[in-house]
Protein backbone atom coordinates (compact mmCIF):
# COMPACT_ATOMS: atom_id res chain seq x y z
CA UNK A 1 0.00 0.00 0.00
CA UNK A 2 1.85 3.21 -1.19
CA UNK A 3 1.88 5.93 1.36
CA UNK A 4 1.65 9.39 0.66
CA UNK A 5 3.55 12.56 1.50
CA UNK A 6 1.87 16.23 1.22
CA UNK A 7 3.95 19.11 0.67
CA UNK A 8 4.62 21.63 4.77
CA UNK A 9 2.22 24.35 4.11
CA UNK A 10 1.20 23.95 7.86
CA UNK A 11 3.41 22.90 10.72
CA UNK A 12 0.74 19.78 11.55
CA UNK A 13 0.80 19.44 7.40
CA UNK A 14 4.71 18.52 7.44
CA UNK A 15 4.68 15.49 9.39
CA UNK A 16 1.56 14.17 7.92
CA UNK A 17 0.91 10.61 5.66
CA UNK A 18 -1.60 9.26 4.32
CA UNK A 19 -3.25 6.03 2.36
CA UNK A 20 -2.60 5.86 -1.62
CA UNK A 21 -5.61 3.79 -2.68
CA UNK A 22 -4.88 3.64 -6.03
CA UNK A 23 -4.22 -0.25 -5.86
CA UNK A 24 -7.33 -0.95 -4.71
CA UNK A 25 -11.16 -1.80 -6.17
CA UNK A 26 -13.01 1.81 -6.14
CA UNK A 27 -15.94 -0.56 -5.76
CA UNK A 28 -19.29 -0.70 -3.65
CA UNK A 29 -19.28 -3.34 -1.11
CA UNK A 30 -20.61 -7.00 -1.94
CA UNK A 31 -24.49 -6.64 -0.80
CA UNK A 32 -25.18 -10.23 0.91
CA UNK A 33 -21.22 -10.02 2.70
CA UNK A 34 -22.01 -7.08 4.67
CA UNK A 35 -24.33 -6.08 7.60
CA UNK A 36 -25.37 -2.97 9.49
CA UNK A 37 -22.86 -2.30 12.52
CA UNK A 38 -24.51 0.84 15.20
CA UNK A 39 -22.05 2.52 17.12
CA UNK A 40 -22.81 2.24 20.90
CA UNK A 41 -21.28 5.82 22.08
CA UNK A 42 -19.32 3.97 24.79
CA UNK A 43 -22.43 3.39 26.72
CA UNK A 44 -23.04 -0.50 27.72
CA UNK A 45 -26.71 -1.87 28.02
CA UNK A 46 -27.80 0.30 30.89
CA UNK A 47 -26.75 3.26 28.59
CA UNK A 48 -23.96 4.40 30.96
CA UNK A 49 -20.98 5.74 29.29
CA UNK A 50 -18.04 3.08 30.57
CA UNK A 51 -15.80 4.49 27.94
CA UNK A 52 -15.64 8.05 27.60
CA UNK A 53 -14.82 10.06 24.45
CA UNK A 54 -16.13 7.68 22.17
CA UNK A 55 -18.60 8.90 19.65
CA UNK A 56 -19.37 10.81 16.47
CA UNK A 57 -16.90 9.59 13.22
CA UNK A 58 -18.06 7.88 9.86
CA UNK A 59 -20.94 5.53 9.58
CA UNK A 60 -19.36 2.43 8.86
CA UNK A 61 -20.91 -0.88 7.26
CA UNK A 62 -19.48 -4.40 8.86
CA UNK A 63 -18.26 -7.19 6.07
CA UNK A 64 -18.58 -10.62 6.59
CA UNK A 65 -15.05 -12.36 6.52
CA UNK A 66 -14.63 -16.23 6.29
CA UNK A 67 -11.98 -16.65 8.99
CA UNK A 68 -12.30 -20.98 8.66
CA UNK A 69 -11.43 -21.19 4.82
CA UNK A 70 -13.05 -24.37 5.12
CA UNK A 71 -13.96 -24.87 0.98
CA UNK A 72 -11.81 -27.70 0.96
CA UNK A 73 -10.43 -27.89 -2.54
CA UNK A 74 -12.47 -25.76 -4.30
CA UNK A 75 -10.53 -22.86 -6.38
CA UNK A 76 -11.62 -19.36 -5.96
CA UNK A 77 -10.62 -16.00 -7.82
CA UNK A 78 -9.59 -13.02 -6.08
CA UNK A 79 -12.13 -10.65 -7.97
CA UNK A 80 -11.08 -7.45 -5.89
CA UNK A 81 -8.93 -5.90 -3.17
CA UNK A 82 -10.90 -3.79 -1.09
CA UNK A 83 -10.94 -1.21 1.95
CA UNK A 84 -12.08 -2.57 5.27
CA UNK A 85 -12.81 0.34 7.48
CA UNK A 86 -13.36 -1.90 10.86
CA UNK A 87 -9.36 -3.46 10.23
CA UNK A 88 -5.95 -2.57 9.39
CA UNK A 89 -5.73 -4.51 6.53
CA UNK A 90 -7.08 -4.65 3.16
CA UNK A 91 -9.08 -7.39 2.41
CA UNK A 92 -9.91 -9.65 -0.79
CA UNK A 93 -13.18 -11.14 -2.86
CA UNK A 94 -13.12 -14.28 -3.81
CA UNK A 95 -15.33 -15.85 -6.36
CA UNK A 96 -15.55 -19.68 -5.88
CA UNK A 97 -15.98 -22.05 -9.02
CA UNK A 98 -18.86 -23.31 -7.39
CA UNK A 99 -20.28 -19.36 -7.46
CA UNK A 100 -19.95 -18.81 -3.39
CA UNK A 101 -18.29 -15.31 -2.89
CA UNK A 102 -16.54 -14.55 -0.01
CA UNK A 103 -14.04 -12.18 1.61
CA UNK A 104 -10.95 -13.16 3.10
CA UNK A 105 -8.21 -10.91 4.89
CA UNK A 106 -5.92 -10.10 1.88
CA UNK A 107 -2.38 -11.43 2.06
CA UNK A 108 0.47 -8.95 1.16
CA UNK A 109 1.50 -9.73 -2.70
CA UNK A 110 -2.06 -11.13 -3.37
CA UNK A 111 -3.32 -9.65 -6.72
CA UNK A 112 -6.37 -8.98 -8.44
CA UNK A 113 -7.22 -12.31 -11.17
CA UNK A 114 -4.69 -14.97 -9.08
CA UNK A 115 -6.05 -18.03 -7.92
CA UNK A 116 -6.20 -19.48 -4.20
CA UNK A 117 -7.39 -22.61 -2.59
CA UNK A 118 -7.60 -24.05 0.84
CA UNK A 119 -6.44 -27.82 0.43
CA UNK A 120 -3.92 -29.70 2.26
CA UNK A 121 -2.33 -30.04 -1.39
CA UNK A 122 -2.16 -26.77 -2.19
CA UNK A 123 1.41 -24.95 -2.90
CA UNK A 124 3.05 -22.66 -0.46
CA UNK A 125 1.75 -20.01 -1.58
CA UNK A 126 0.25 -16.37 -0.59
CA UNK A 127 -3.32 -16.57 0.21
CA UNK A 128 -3.18 -20.72 0.44
CA UNK A 129 -5.03 -22.28 3.36
CA UNK A 130 -3.96 -25.71 4.78
CA UNK A 131 -3.30 -27.36 8.23
CA UNK A 132 -0.43 -26.42 9.92
CA UNK A 133 0.65 -30.81 9.36
CA UNK A 134 1.24 -29.71 5.70
CA UNK A 135 3.13 -26.30 6.12
CA UNK A 136 7.09 -26.40 6.16
CA UNK A 137 8.83 -25.27 8.77
CA UNK A 138 9.99 -21.69 8.71
CA UNK A 139 7.02 -20.84 6.25
CA UNK A 140 5.80 -17.36 7.27
CA UNK A 141 1.79 -17.58 8.14
CA UNK A 142 -1.12 -15.74 9.52
CA UNK A 143 -4.95 -15.84 9.97
CA UNK A 144 -4.05 -19.08 12.51
CA UNK A 145 -6.47 -21.15 14.53
CA UNK A 146 -6.12 -21.53 17.91
CA UNK A 147 -8.66 -24.21 17.96
CA UNK A 148 -9.53 -27.01 15.30
CA UNK A 149 -11.80 -25.73 12.92
CA UNK A 150 -13.40 -22.68 15.47
CA UNK A 151 -11.56 -20.21 12.55
CA UNK A 152 -9.04 -17.73 12.37
CA UNK A 153 -8.10 -16.11 15.80
CA UNK A 154 -4.34 -15.31 15.63
CA UNK A 155 -1.95 -13.07 13.61
CA UNK A 156 -4.51 -10.64 11.45
CA UNK A 157 -3.44 -7.35 12.21
CA UNK A 158 -1.66 -5.27 9.06
CA UNK A 159 1.47 -6.23 8.20
CA UNK A 160 2.05 -9.20 10.72
CA UNK A 161 3.46 -12.60 10.06
CA UNK A 162 4.32 -15.84 12.54
CA UNK A 163 6.70 -18.37 11.79
CA UNK A 164 6.06 -21.59 11.74
CA UNK A 165 9.20 -22.87 13.94
CA UNK A 166 9.06 -26.62 14.67
CA UNK A 167 6.67 -29.32 15.07
CA UNK A 168 6.90 -32.32 17.81
CA UNK A 169 3.94 -34.57 18.30
CA UNK A 170 0.25 -33.19 17.83
CA UNK A 171 2.02 -29.80 18.21
CA UNK A 172 3.32 -27.09 16.60
CA UNK A 173 5.68 -24.12 17.69
CA UNK A 174 4.48 -20.64 16.32
CA UNK A 175 6.72 -17.71 16.73
CA UNK A 176 4.31 -14.82 17.18
CA UNK A 177 5.03 -11.29 15.77
CA UNK A 178 5.55 -10.25 19.62
CA UNK A 179 8.56 -13.45 19.30
CA UNK A 180 6.40 -15.52 21.92
CA UNK A 181 6.30 -18.93 20.79
CA UNK A 182 3.02 -20.80 21.18
CA UNK A 183 2.24 -24.47 20.66
CA UNK A 184 -0.75 -24.69 18.45
CA UNK A 185 -2.59 -28.54 17.30
CA UNK A 186 -1.06 -28.73 13.46
CA UNK A 187 -4.40 -29.61 12.41
CA UNK A 188 -5.55 -26.30 13.19
CA UNK A 189 -5.79 -24.57 10.27
CA UNK A 190 -3.68 -20.99 8.74
CA UNK A 191 -2.57 -18.87 5.73
CA UNK A 192 0.16 -18.62 3.78
CA UNK A 193 2.01 -15.26 3.94
CA UNK A 194 2.11 -11.84 5.40
CA UNK A 195 -1.16 -9.31 6.30
CA UNK A 196 -1.35 -7.11 3.94
CA UNK A 197 -1.21 -2.97 4.36
CA UNK A 198 2.76 -3.24 5.75
CA UNK A 199 2.84 0.38 5.86
CA UNK A 200 0.17 0.98 8.02
CA UNK A 201 2.47 1.19 11.05
CA UNK A 202 4.94 4.07 9.02
CA UNK A 203 1.27 6.06 8.38
CA UNK A 204 1.31 9.33 10.51
CA UNK A 205 -1.61 12.20 10.74
CA UNK A 206 0.87 14.92 12.48
CA UNK A 207 0.87 16.55 14.92
CA UNK A 208 -0.73 19.24 17.29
Amino acid sequence: MPVTKYKPTSPARRFYDAYDFSDLDKKAPEKALIEGKHSKGGRNHHGRITSRFRGGGHKRTYRILDWKRNKIGVPALVAALEYDPNRTARIALLHYVDGTKTYILAPDGLAKGETIVSSKNADIKSGNAMPLRYIPTGTMIHNIEMKIGKGAQMVRSAGTAAQLMAKDGDYAQVRLPSSEVRLIHLDCRATIGQVSNIQHARVSLGKA
